[in-house]
């Protein structure tokens, strides 16, 4: 098969980023005879400076005729204030992104990696040999409600509202991908609400339950209010192996999951709008690391590419079905990191194109 990709690099540190695991992509396609067809183009905050928008409708066919894209981070103090009329996902790219394709089930991967235990908040006992999966809801809930608002009162005073709300069938299709993502793994899922005072958690947890046990009787469901959840993977990490969330608690505990890989920098995700029981993903799907744009570092050439090359390991497992290529990159960043090659934000020295160098030494060397 010709995989037909569209990168886009982004803002901030996000071409950087993009660029470098490109050039694992050229090393590990050729190891497995597989073509691509890559194609680049500018989004959000690059897009607005060039267009005038944060996405072009002409970026947005490109991508709808894609297989995958490949995300650098988005966004700056550059652009936060510009509003734009509509919804949610008119005022940012990204969101944009998501919203017209539909890439509802976001599985973000963090595990802890041996060279970096004394990186993390953990001890080495409680951490070590953690692999989880925290699922987050990505195209609902408050982050895309259109029942939102700010009101200014006689008084002075102010009311602002974003109401978290959910279709059954929203958590159904999400529930259905997590399960199968469970499925590929180790079969164990921790779904998360707040049933006990929520009524969009009460809903979130019958309709998960349901799914589980009319579906997927071969996997084990529990089910955690969203505060123990938190507390239970800073106690246990190795306990879970992929958690169910809405947006919201989904963005929360998939950034506390970074915290066992060592850096946020680390974390990478897919973005997906199915998932079947085997084989590759239909549908367009978004692969990107979960960390920001860190401005800050921006053209500094320090970032760590380590979150974007594992988030191309995962395009290649779900969209081009390569499952041990996919497992080859990730055992490719294990060496480099035993053997000591580390970013700045892992404590180590290396810039971003020394890094993928490095990862790309040990892919070869494998």
């Amino acid at each position: 098969m010709t995989l037909k990709i569209l990168a886009l690099g982004g803002d901030g540190i996000g071409p950087e980023v993009v660029a470098a695991a490109l050039r694992v992509l050229d090393v590990a396609a050729h190891s497995v005879g597989l073509d691509f067809d890559l194609s680049e183009d500018l989004l959000h905050g690059a897009a607005w400076e060039k267009y005038g928008c944060f996405i072009r409708p002409q970026t947005l066919d490109k991508a709808k005729a894609s297989d995958a894209l490949l995300v650098g981070a988005t966004g700056g103090p550059a652009w936060d204030h510009i509003i734009i009329d509509g919804g949610p996902e008119e005022q940012d790219g990204l969101m944009k992104l998501r919203h017209e394709l539909d890439v509802f089930a976001c599985v973000r991967h963090a595990r802890a990696w041996d060279a970096l235990l004394d990186k993390t908040p953990f001890r080495a006992q409680t951490v070590r040999g953690a692999d989880l999966v925290v699922m987050r809801e990505l195209c609902g809930g408050a982050m895309f409600t259109r029942t939102r608002g700010r009101e200014i009162h006689a008084d002075g005073s102010q009311r602002a509202f974003d109401l978290n709300e959910y279709s059954s069938a929203e958590i159904e299709r999400f529930a259905r991908v997590g399960f199968e993502v469970a499925r590929r793994r180790r079969s164990q899922v921790v779904s998360v609400d707040k049933a006990n005072v929520f009524i969009a958690g009460k809903l979130w947890r019958e309709v998960v339950d349901e799914i589980g046990k009319s579906e997927f009787p071969d996997v084990e469901l529990a089910h955690f209010y969203a505060d123990n959840a938190s507390y239970q993977l800073c106690c246990q990490p190795t306990a879970f192996d992929v958690i169910l969330a809405d947006n919201l608690f989904g963005d929360l505990l998939s950034d506390q999951s970074a915290a066992i890989a060592g850096s946020l920098g680390m974390l990478p995700s897919a973005s997906l709008a199915d998932l079947p029981r085997t084989g590759r993903v239909q549908g367009t799907a978004i692969y990107e690391p979960v960390h920001g744009s860190a401005p800050d570092i921006a053209g500094r050439g320090i970032a760590n590419p380590v979150g974007m090359i594992l988030s191309l390991a995962m395009m290649l497992e779900y969209t081009a079905g390569e499952v041990n290529c996919a497992r080859k990159i990730e055992g490719a960043v294990d060496a480099a990191l035993n053997m000591g090659h580390a970013t700045r934000d892992i404590g180590g020295t290396l810039g971003t194109d020394a890094m993928a160098d490095a990862v790309i030494a040990q892919f070869r060397a494998l």
